[in-house]
């Protein structure tokens, strides 16, 4: 399968508690930290859910 990398670009501060747990979910935990994932449809739903938060690039 495919890897995707992920990395966090704006704050969790003032966000809603589903979106921070999202992001730990992930494994970032902060701003310019980068993880690298599997493409699966459930990491593809956890990156749509906080896109705003998140850049992506394909590994």
């Amino acid at each position: 399968m495919a890897k995707i990398k992920v990395r966090q670009v704006k704050s969790s501060i003032k966000r809603p508690q589903d979106q921070k747990r999202t992001l730990e979910a992930l494994g970032l935990r902060g701003i310019g930290q980068e993880v690298e994932h599997t493409s699966s449809p459930s990491i593809l739903g956890m990156i749509a859910k906080v896109k705003h938060l998140v850049s992506t690039e394909e590994a």
